[in-house]
């Protein structure tokens, strides 16, 4: 049995390909304005007996090809605890949404929250200010890491945070500081979905914010636990799209 599960998400879409369950092939690549062009590149040439599709573009997907759906938690569940078997915390930080998943022993979903009605806390939010800040991502990333010390941002509006940045560095504000003071504030988002949800351990972090070390730590620090990150991180969702045509 070969599956294709597809995680059509806002800034990425990433594609798994499984064999009686197993995961033989994975690749993530930018979305665009015209998600189906995408997706059926990713398809060219991929055999599989059956399709399953999640994340924001699914049900597009699904209306364009044959396909069957699921919804993004539980299918970040299904992959996580594939990997992880004994997950029982998920953070999964997105480009455009942030999911907290709490599991029942036996892997089941038993609560979970998101946040999916603007950038604030998400991949995106990062990038913006990274671009406001003239860092690489990956600059800001390790500039948050390294920083001696923090500025805080008070506004979490991707609009006026990035004007709070941009008025910070013109007073000359250290760029470093910056971005280590933008990092705890997703962070802190981040963390306040943990604990209305429940932090029990084990605490897997997943998603393309799971990447980014300087997050990682914060969210470690912050709860007191350690965090932990699959090798697969970004394309659990997916993975588990495909795992759910087997449930």
């Amino acid at each position: 049995m070969r599956v294709i599960g597809l995680d059509i998400g806002s800034r990425t879409v990433k594609r798994v390909v499984t064999e009686n369950g197993r995961m033989v092939d994975w690749t993530v690549v930018p979305n665009s304005h015209e998600p189906l062009a995408v997706c059926d590149e990713l398809l060219a040439g991929c055999n599989g007996n059956r399709v399953v599709a999640t994340g924001y573009g699914r049900r597009l997907f699904a209306g364009h090809r044959e396909a069957d759906t699921v919804t993004e938690i539980r299918a970040v569940a299904m992959g996580t605890r594939a990997v992880r078997p004994a997950a029982r915390t998920l953070l999964d930080i997105g480009g455009q949404d942030t999911k907290v998943v709490a599991l029942a022993e036996d892997g089941a979903v038993a609560k979970f929250e998101m946040n999916d009605r603007c950038a604030a806390g998400t991949g995106r939010f990062l990038e913006v200010m990274a671009t406001a800040l003239a860092f690489s991502l990956d600059g800001f990333v390790e500039a948050g890491r390294t920083a001696s010390s923090s500025t805080a941002i008070n506004a979490m509006c991707t609009v006026f945070a990035e004007s709070e940045v941009i008025s910070a560095t013109a007073r000359g504000a250290d760029r470093a500081a910056l971005a280590r003071g933008l990092h705890e504030a997703v962070v802190k988002r981040a963390v306040s979905m943990l604990r209305r949800v429940r932090i029990e351990d084990e605490v897997v972090f997943v998603g393309g914010g799971a990447l980014n070390d300087c997050l990682r730590e914060l969210v470690a620090a912050a709860i007191g636990r350690e965090v932990h990150v699959p090798p697969e991180a970004q394309v659990l969702a997916a993975y588990g799209a495909a795992l759910s045509a087997d449930a």
